[in-house]
């Protein structure tokens, strides 16, 4: 059977996103360039379910995008808790923000505009969980600038891990984000120091939980 159909049978069994959702999801298909990078219903429901499950503390996302996903992660967010989201396309704060405020979320979620290898280091936070959404490229660096941030037990989820299927097969060497994508999974695979699983689900994500 098709993937498709597969993806769609799976989201007819998967109770409804709420409706600030459902009008971000909307706007940004209208108005934001690339709105595929949008986590969607299926994935923002598993990215819901995960955070109701680990009821974190302190959440680090990196890449907020119009922030589908923020809203997604904060619904198991502790009652004292904060999600720190940080976003270098300057042009996507205004989308983002108004949604924050709409969810009921401007105390809950601290915003960062700019590139987050600055930004991480100037954040002195210890995370129960990690969401990496950002340049494929600079996963494994995000990877090794939060690994000392994550709580022992915690968890970083990584997106677009299986990247259009690109990780079967050698990638051409101009193409930077499907080669940071193949270090960064093998290099996971390989940390003694966490246990991992790469879940087929839409583009791919690789749960980590450190030891």
């Amino acid at each position: 059977m098709q993937t498709f159909e597969i993806n769609k049978y799976a989201l007819s069994h998967t109770s409804e996103t709420n409706s600030i959702l459902n009008e971000l999801y909307r706007e940004t298909n209208l108005k934001v360039l690339m709105p595929r990078m949008l986590s969607g219903p299926l994935q923002g429901k598993f990215l819901e379910m995960i955070s109701c499950m680990i009821k974190p503390k302190t959440i680090l996302e990196i890449g907020t995008y119009t922030g589908y996903s923020a809203i997604c992660l904060s619904a198991g967010l502790a009652d004292d808790g904060m999600i720190h989201t940080i976003e270098k396309n300057p042009e996507l704060k205004a989308i983002a923000e108004k949604y924050f405020k709409k969810a009921g979320l401007t105390k809950k979620i601290k915003y960062y505009s700019g590139g987050a290898g600055k930004i991480i280091p100037e954040i002195d936070e210890q995370f129960d969980l990690v969401f990496i959404d950002a340049d494929k490229n600079n996963y494994l660096n995000y990877y090794k600038l939060i690994f000392d941030k994550v709580k022992a037990g915690g968890f970083i989820i990584a997106d677009n891990a299986l990247w259009d299927g690109k990780v079967l097969t050698k990638p051409d060497p101009r193409d930077k984000e499907a080669i940071g994508i193949i270090e960064f999974n093998d290099f996971v695979q390989n940390d003694e120091q966490v246990e991992n699983m790469l879940l087929p689900l839409r583009d791919g994500l690789m749960i980590v939980r450190k030891k």
